[in-house]
């Protein structure tokens, strides 16, 4: 059995775009017909150039092996063109595709993947949600009203939920890190206040931020959520320099969270050992797959670090998280996109199994669903934004900045 074909897919995500503006899909074929399904968590490109990088790269790398040949083509990957390091762009392509080997693998062999990296560990996965504003909510106003977020939040929890995220704390920007403003700041601990009084000790709380903040004001932040308990404060500083992010970790009583923006061992080793988080987030259409976020949790074990998979994209990413969450002792908690309806379930033959606030693996083969193609195919991206994009101007103190979101 050898890798044959891949098959590309950027797809809209309809309103209200919980997980993003659109999700990119893979689809991979063997010579004898079996097919497999992966998502790219990728978005510094745009969506149709990323889908010809995987493709490009599938042709270089993959055609012709087989699709268990997981670690000669994250070799070849991650030395493409003579570069051997963290390449988010490369990576989010091999992610999608690695997706997609194991999909295969698990449908050759009849077994869903976990049951192919270890084997079950857990039966059932704690998951949280993004607190998503309703259907009669505007966006513009929710996401910065700490009395309407509280109420959500406590929706939630009567659903089953026993953590909710939210992220208060204002814009990010490309000239980021910057200082919070007082304004920032006392947002921030009134929107803790008010969530921690709706939900009482029912959930724990995970507040979100974007790597905005400069070390010593990630600290000043730090320090005005510790009454609160949230479980996480996550991504306090931008990615690139743990060794300022480990400062955080040292000066705060919250537990630091990141990873949703690296890629590969390489970069959550330099977190593990300058001591920068204790929870890791890879995305694993992002962090190069299913088997490299296997490694990264083996290296976490051995710092008594826990994995926390993030999700801020479609329902196949969702998948592979489910297949590798189910497999590993040092797990945490999942990130769901609510309860994994709406549109997510759509794009699936089946929806994902969620009871009382876990996600129950599926016994199927593969990644236990199918990509429903029509789904995909009649939602196309016809919009030229990126799938996040940043705030271009520097961070106004003279007024209040608002964060809408996403």
């Amino acid at each position: 059995m050898k890798l044959k074909d891949i098959k590309t897919f950027v797809v809209g995500n309809p309103p209200p775009s919980f997980g993003g503006r659109y999700f990119l899909f893979v689809k991979v074929t063997t010579d004898n017909g079996i097919v497999g399904y992966g998502e790219m968590y990728a978005g510094s490109v745009g969506p149709q150039v990323q889908c010809a990088v995987a493709e490009d790269l599938f042709a270089r790398h993959c055609l012709g092996l087989a699709p268990s040949d997981i670690e000669r083509m994250f070799r070849r990957f991650h030395s493409s063109g003579f570069s051997q390091r963290p390449d988010p762009t490369v990576m989010g392509a091999f992610s999608g595709i690695e997706m997609a080997c194991w999909d295969i693998v698990g449908k050759a062999l009849d077994r869903p993947i976990y049951q192919l990296i270890g084997g079950l560990v857990n039966e059932r996965i704690r998951s949280y949600t993004y607190l998503y504003p309703g259907d009669d909510q505007d966006p513009a106003t929710f996401y910065n009203d700490c009395d309407l977020s509280a109420q959500r939040a406590l929706e939630y929890v009567d659903q089953g939920f026993t953590a909710v995220k939210f992220d208060p704390a204002g814009p990010y920007t490309v000239n980021d890190p910057h200082q919070p403003a007082m304004v920032d700041l006392e947002r921030s601990e009134r929107f803790c206040r008010a969530i921690r009084e709706a939900v009482g000790t029912r959930a724990d709380l995970l507040f979100g931020t974007h790597g905005q903040f400069t070390t010593s004001g990630a600290i000043r932040m730090a320090r005005r959520l510790e009454p609160y308990e949230p479980l996480w404060f996550e991504e306090p500083t931008p990615p690139e320099m743990p060794e300022e992010m480990a400062k955080v970790a040292v000066n705060s009583k919250v537990p630091i969270a990141t990873g949703e923006r690296l890629t590969t061992k390489y970069e959550f080793a330099r977190v593990l050992q300058t001591g920068a988080a204790s929870i890791l987030q890879p995305a694993l259409g992002r962090v190069g797959g299913i088997w490299e976020a296997k490694k990264i949790a083996a290296l976490a074990e051995t710092h008594y670090a826990q994995m926390a998979p993030h999700l801020y994209c479609g329902p196949l990413e969702a998948l592979a998280n489910i297949q590798f969450s189910a497999s590993i002792p040092n797990f945490l908690i999942l990130e769901s996109i609510q309860q994994f309806g709406g549109f997510h379930a759509e794009l699936l033959d089946q929806p994902i199994r969620w009871e009382d606030g876990y996600v129950i693996p599926s016994n199927r083969p593969g990644l236990g669903h199918e990509l429903n193609e029509e789904v995909a195919l009649n939602h196309p991206y016809e919009e030229k934004r990126l799938h996040l994009e940043m705030q271009d101007q520097p961070y106004n103190y003279a007024e209040e900045n608002r964060f809408a979101g996403g």
